[in-house]
């Protein structure tokens, strides 16, 4: 079969095009033809293994590769079509139409994946595309999950940083469905689409930081790495809740004493990405309450090219590769 592979860690240009064996599941794996996967900013840490957020990086090596990747097909989140399954599987069979999570399995740049049939797979949403679907797991997994663990009331307000990207796109149209009040905060030129997909207010990061503006807010979920601690509390209200997508250790640590001396509550638990929360998006896309942002589709071929442009941060939504079509 036909894969993307990187063999060493570097620049987009170490993704290569290759043919590799096509794997076979085992009893309690299903055989995935892979559609479409997304190209997510967590596959272009990896093939570069340049974080952001740095205090992971050591485990995270020696967990991945410490000299050369272990696993040298990238691709995290895919939709596409069951074609085999072992013969311990009974809710799967041939020619189901699925989408989900490959976990640190990865494996979805690459036309076939196997994996467990207990992972995060579910039934793709039937008013979708394969490339639409392979776009909402990620984001709306991480979205879903902050946005439950806030406890979100009606008419609040709920600031969100980063809301360009795959997780903040997901966050902004979730976050109306609560009957929420949405600020969003990112670069000029992704001001339409984030008041096209539901939000009320927009900072231009570039221009203002949202942070000296004097708003208050009942909720901030920060996307964004770099973002100072003390000014994102210091511009929530009483009882208000920050949501960090990408704490800083020093950062995890401030946390717990403003959570315990303090009316605020500061939330960094982790997605877990659970089957439950994937058919809840389902269900809302099929009502129609959310949709799938898709920047840009690329070939496999092109991958490297998927990778640059979502180095980029210039993407107005997701980039997927179109792997089996």
């Amino acid at each position: 079969m036909k894969a993307i592979v990187y063999e060493r860690y570097g620049s987009p240009d170490v993704l290569q095009l290759k043919e590799v064996e096509k794997p076979a599941p085992l009893n309690d794996e299903i055989l995935i033809k892979v559609h479409a996967a997304e190209a997510t900013k967590a596959d272009c840490e990896l093939r570069s293994f340049n974080f952001a957020v740095k205090w992971f990086w050591l485990p995270l090596r020696i967990a991945m590769g410490l000299r050369k990747p272990k696993r040298q097909i990238l691709g995290g989140y895919f939709a596409g079509e069951v074609e085999s399954v072992g013969k311990d599987v009974s809710r799967f069979k041939r020619g189901d139409q699925v989408f989900g999570s490959t976990k640190l399995r990865m494996g979805a740049y690459g036309e076939y994946v196997c994996l467990p049939h207990s992972y995060t797979i579910v039934p793709k949403p039937n008013n979708l595309s394969f490339e639409e679907a392979a776009a909402v797991p990620l984001g709306g997994l991480n979205a879903l999950h902050f946005l439950r663990k806030a406890n979100i009331r009606n008419g609040e307000k709920i600031l969100i940083n980063g809301a360009g990207g795959s997780i903040g796109t997901f966050a902004v149209q979730i976050a109306k469905v609560m009957d929420a009040e949405v600020t969003a905060v990112d670069s000029t030129i992704k001001e339409e689409m984030l008041r096209r997909i539901g939000a009320d207010y927009f900072f231009d990061y570039t221009k203002q930081k949202f942070t000296q503006s004097g708003e208050t807010y009942d909720v901030i979920f920060d996307m964004v790495a770099s973002s100072s601690y003390s000014e994102c509390v210091n511009a929530l209200k009483p009882k208000g809740r920050y949501l960090m997508a990408n704490p800083r250790m020093s950062d995890m640590l401030r946390s717990v004493f403003t959570s315990m001396f303090t009316d605020k509550t500061v939330i960094f638990v982790f997605a877990g990405e659970k089957e439950e929360e994937l058919l809840a998006l389902k269900k809302m896309i099929e009502e129609g309450k959310l949709k799938s942002i898709v920047d840009k589709i690329y070939p496999l071929e092109q991958a490297a090219e998927a990778h640059r442009r979502v180095e980029t941060e210039q993407r107005l939504g997701t980039i997927v590769i179109s792997v089996g079509n």
